[in-house]
């Protein structure tokens, strides 16, 4: 799943990010942040409007110890493969980790 905070104002993509990571797990430092892709799009339910602004770390060091036990319950490193996932999670995996072909 995705961290659920909001920016605060005046607060950069790249900063909120780290902030909500140093937050939720606070023992795992990432090494250099580059945004991937923007996603804005309507949700086909309710209609509102998403924009979610995508990014990857190069590298990622340290232990994945919960910093707020009522936020996230468990945080474990998994294979991109195998998962029960969102959409969005779908479509990000599936196109940063294609299926090989044979």
């Amino acid at each position: 799943m995705f961290p659920g905070g909001r920016k605060r104002s005046r607060e950069s993509d790249k900063a909120c990010l780290r902030r909500e990571i140093k937050e939720e797990l606070p023992k795992l430092k990432l090494g250099r942040i580059s945004l991937w892709k923007e996603v804005t799009a309507r949700n086909k339910r309710s209609g509102r409007k998403m924009s979610d602004a995508i990014f990857i770390a190069k590298g990622a060091k340290g232990r994945l110890e919960i910093g707020d036990k009522k936020e996230i319950d468990r945080a474990a490193w998994h294979k991109p493969r195998g998962l029960r996932l969102t959409p969005t999670s779908r479509y990000i995996r599936d196109r940063l980790f294609p299926r090989k072909r044979r």
